[in-house]
């Protein structure tokens, strides 16, 4: 800030100097003393002058309305949302949203550094304020092949830049928790650049958790019970309380949220389909959830602004304050908080609904054509069995956690694994693409309930090899062939041909195309996986499958190299 800008600010703050923009009458959400006051917000070059009696040539009467200040997503994925950067801010920001913590690990895993480069650079061409953290785990575990390895030498340059907020989720947490080299060194560039690291300790307790924490690891959004949240804010951490696409934690979780502890609790939603944007909003909804469940609406308030922006070290957001960023939210009632109108930095950014700023879109060419699949054929697909009783990866209902289960399966004369229509087990099969290692792990998974065809996505986490799930192997083969011939994304085949498909050129995760578009898509290929694969209702096709090569979530998984045990951290074999 220079020198007269300073002075201006104070001369405006004071009553000296008109405001560039006054929000009258408004109910201002005070998130330092948890009250509301009423009076007018004076905005000058982007930033809070003050709350009392203003004027200014450009006034806003908010006639009575709330005003709060921008929301703040604590811990998302971009990539999980199928939408570019710029795309996604088009989306939240008419929700309140003005800033997000993004973990773009997804496109690091397919596209190392260079995937890091695209999502500042796209991010710089929306009014969302996007603040980017390093990727922790590229690959996610030693356990597979992802299209990059990125070592703490290779984090230290980016972790200077003023881009970079800090660190990642921390998914190796047994290399934390047992002091290995490679994870220590990671949490040493941070530390050195004095920058915050998140976490990600799902089912981790006592003393091992006690080892995670004194590595201050300031975060976890992997809580699913009271007990495990009350554990880490004890240990000092807090606690995202997430609410997105694939998991929902949050009603949960505020069963023990109190007066005393919720100041260390933040919102997020990691993983947001343009679906459930447009259908219930971001973290508004966030929000009502909290007020249906007799949550004070004030410290609601307060886990959407204030106590991320503390947790983060974003000390010039989080609070209607003098001196913050003019990031305000207008909304009418704090019961279905829905949100008329947003600033952002002080200019109207989102009004009733609407996204107002021109959609700008950077230049997806380095992101491109990253598939690089040797030697794939039908015959990979086969998986000899020396049991009739094999492990399966069960999928358990509302999220992304499995169990590990044993079957009695029907094999063929060559021991192959033969799918039964009576029974919920198919093949489930991970193709590596990065590296030509020619490398196809086939496995068993119950629950998914698909009956007849194929479903191959490009979408894994999180190194992002090739998926695909189906009844039986020609399906399966045409899938994946013709997912590459796509150039990634979603692919649903039945009988040898393409009942519906959704390119993602961006790195085989993200769409160039409107959240609108993306949306369509998805609604199509849910109700074809449905209606005419007969996946389980009670599965998200697309969500759910994509996650089921996620090797630090347990308690199975499975990837290019096999089938993993998540507990034990070590692979498996498929008979029992």
């Amino acid at each position: 800030m220079k020198k007269r800008e300073l002075k201006n600010l104070i001369d405006v703050a004071a009553g000296r100097v008109e405001a560039d923009l006054v929000i009258k009458h408004a109910k201002v959400v005070d998130v330092y003393n948890g009250r509301i006051t009423e009076g007018d917000i004076a905005v000058v070059d982007g930033l809070i002058a003050g709350v009392g009696d203003y004027s200014a040539a450009n006034e806003v009467d908010a006639k009575g309305q709330y005003a709060a200040p921008g929301f703040i997503d604590s811990h998302i994925h971009i990539e999980s949302s199928y939408v570019s950067p710029e795309e996604l801010g088009r989306l939240i920001v008419p929700h309140g949203t003005t800033t997000i913590i993004a973990d773009p690990h997804e496109i690091a895993n397919v596209c190392g550094l260079t995937g890091l480069d695209y999502m500042i650079s796209a991010s710089k061409l929306t009014a969302l304020d996007v603040q980017m953290m390093m990727p922790s785990c590229v690959p996610a575990t030693p356990f597979e092949h992802a299209g990059c390895t990125i070592d703490a030498l290779a984090m230290e340059e980016p972790m200077k830049r003023y881009e970079v907020l800090g660190l990642g989720e921390f998914m190796n947490f047994p290399g934390v928790i047992n002091g290995l080299d490679d994870s220590l060194d990671k949490l040493l560039v941070a530390k050195n650049a004095g920058k915050p690291v998140d976490g990600h300790s799902p089912g981790v307790f006592g003393n091992d958790l006690n080892a995670y924490a004194a590595a201050r690891i300031r975060t976890d959004h992997e809580c699913s019970t009271v007990e495990e949240m009350e554990d880490r804010i004890s240990c000092g951490m807090y606690v995202l309380l997430r609410q997105g696409s694939a998991c929902h934690n949050l009603k949960d979780l505020l069963k023990g949220l109190t007066p005393a502890n919720s100041r260390r609790c933040l919102f997020c939603a990691d993983d947001c389909q343009p679906k459930t944007i447009l259908s219930i909003g971001h973290l508004d909804n966030h929000l009502r959830i909290c007020a249906e469940e007799g949550i004070d609406p004030i410290m609601a308030v307060q886990m959407a602004t204030l106590n991320a922006a503390e947790c983060y070290g974003l000390t010039d957001r989080g609070a209607i304050a003098p001196g913050l960023k003019a990031d305000i939210v207008l909304f009418d009632n704090l019961s279905d908080f829905t949100v008329q109108k947003v600033w952002i930095d002080g200019e109207l950014t989102g009004d009733e609904g609407n996204y107002l700023p021109e959609v700008q879109r950077h230049d997806i060419s380095a992101t491109k054509g990253s598939f690089k699949v040797k030697d794939f054929s039908k015959e990979k697909l086969s998986l000899v069995i020396n049991s009739d009783k094999a492990h399966v990866i069960n999928i358990l209902p509302g999220g992304v956690v499995t169990s590990k289960e044993v079957v009695e399966i029907s094999r063929n004369s060559k021991n192959e694994f033969l799918y039964n229509d009576t029974q919920d087990v198919v093949k489930v099969a991970v193709v590596e693409r990065h590296q030509n290692t020619g490398n196809v792990a086939v496995a068993l998974l119950q629950g998914y309930g698909i009956k007849q065809g194929a479903i191959a996505l490009s979408v894994a986490h999180d190194s992002h090899n090739i998926i695909v799930v189906g009844v039986n192997d020609d399906d399966m083969a045409f899938a994946v062939e013709s997912l590459i011939a796509q150039g990634g994304g979603i692919l649903l085949v039945n009988n040898g041909e393409v009942l519906e498909s959704m390119p993602m050129p961006i790195a085989g995760l993200m769409s160039d195309q409107s959240g609108e578009w993306v949306d369509e898509r998805l609604t199509a290929i849910h109700e074809k996986a449905h209606g005419i694969l007969s996946v389980s209702p009670e599965v998200e096709p697309v969500m759910t499958l994509c996650f089921m090569s996620l090797a630090v979530i347990p308690e199975v998984k499975l990837t290019d190299m096999g089938l993993f045990d998540v507990t034990r951290f070590d692979f498996m074999a498929i008979e029992a």
